[in-house]
Order: structure tokens, then C-alpha cells, then sequence
């Protein structure tokens, strides 16, 4: 490489900054005006703003997730407490209501995996297809041949004649 350098080509930077322009002794009235805005009514807000986040955030509040207390089943019922009858009739509802929506959404699941899966369903899904089987059939075990207008009091007593066959039939086959 050459000792002589071409200085020219390659300037050294300067060593000292230049100064920058003074400001002006008036002050610019948008800046000023900028300045008192925010002070006095973006600080304060957004003062209230972050406090009222931070004291939802310590408590969060999912309304879509309503949790009911679970009541007592229509056998534990007395014989004439009306509003036990009516809060197990709901709470029969709406167990309905949950083991109906699991069916469907195991269903969707079986679907959707046919349709992922297209001609290897049959060894891929059967994991889900015995899943579905499974909550199917509890299903129709609980709540099958009730009809529409099924209720509480019809689907405890279909429960006692299953439960009563199965001891009979237990019995039978013990002898």
C-alpha cells in the first residue's frame, strides 16, 4: 500500500460542532400552547386513565363465563318445597344444554378431522370416532326417549328403571 495518502479524497471530519442557532427570546405561541395543553388536560386524563386500567386489570371480570351454583338434585328434594323442584329443573337444563353442546363439538372435531385427514379417516380419526361413540352413548343414556318435552323429574325416573334393571340382571346372572 502507499505511504502518500491523497488527503483530498479523504477528509478528516471536523473537530468541533458548530453551534446551533439561538432560539428566539419570544416564545412561539403554538408550542406554548402545545405545552399548557398537555399539563393541563392530556396529563390528567391519561393520569385517570391508567389508574382506572390498572385497578381492571387487578380485577378482571368475564361476564361471558356466568358460573351457577350447583342446587340440589330433584330426589333430594322435600316433598313440597316447589322451589327446590323449580332450581333442579333448571339446573336440569342447563346439564342438557352443556352435554348437548360437548356432542356437538366432539362432532365437529370427528368432522373436521375427515376433512383434514380425506381418505386415511378411517385410521387417523378413530381416536375421535370412539370419543364420539362414547359421549353419544352417554348421552342417549341420560336423556334419550325423554322426547322435547322431557324434564328433570322424567329423566330421574327413566335413571331409577336402568338402575333397577341392572340389579336384576346382576341378580339373574349371580344365580
Amino acid at each position: 500500500m502507499p505511504e502518500d495518502r491523497d488527503w483530498e479524497a479523504y477528509k478528516v471530519p471536523p473537530t468541533r460542532t458548530p453551534v446551533s442557532e439561538k432560539t428566539p427570546s419570544v416564545l412561539n405561541p403554538v408550542s406554548f400552547i402545545e405545552t399548557v395543553f398537555n399539563y393541563v388536560i392530556d396529563a390528567p386524563v391519561t393520569f385517570v386513565r391508567e389508574w382506572i386500567e390498572r385497578q381492571q386489570a387487578k380485577n378482571k371480570f368475564y361476564y361471558y363465563h356466568q358460573k351457577f351454583r350447583r342446587v340440589p338434585d330433584l330426589s333430594e328434594c322435600l316433598e313440597d318445597d316447589y322451589l327446590c323442584f323449580f332450581e333442579a329443573e333448571a339446573q336440569w337444563k342447563r346439564d342438557r344444554m352443556v352435554d348437548q353442546e360437548i356432542v356437538e363439538i366432539i362432532r365437529e372435531r370427528l368432522g373436521a378431522c375427515k376433512q383434514r385427514e380425506g381418505p386415511n379417516q378411517f385410521q387417523n380419526c378413530a381416536k375421535e370416532a370412539e370419543q364420539l361413540l362414547q359421549v353419544t352413548k352417554a348421552y342417549q343414556d341420560r336423556y334419550g326417549d325423554l322426547g322435547v318435552h322431557g324434564n328433570a323429574r322424567t329423566c330421574l325416573m327413566k335413571q331409577k328403571h336402568r338402575m333397577m334393571e341392572e340389579r336384576k340382571a346382576q341378580a339373574d346372572a349371580s344365580q
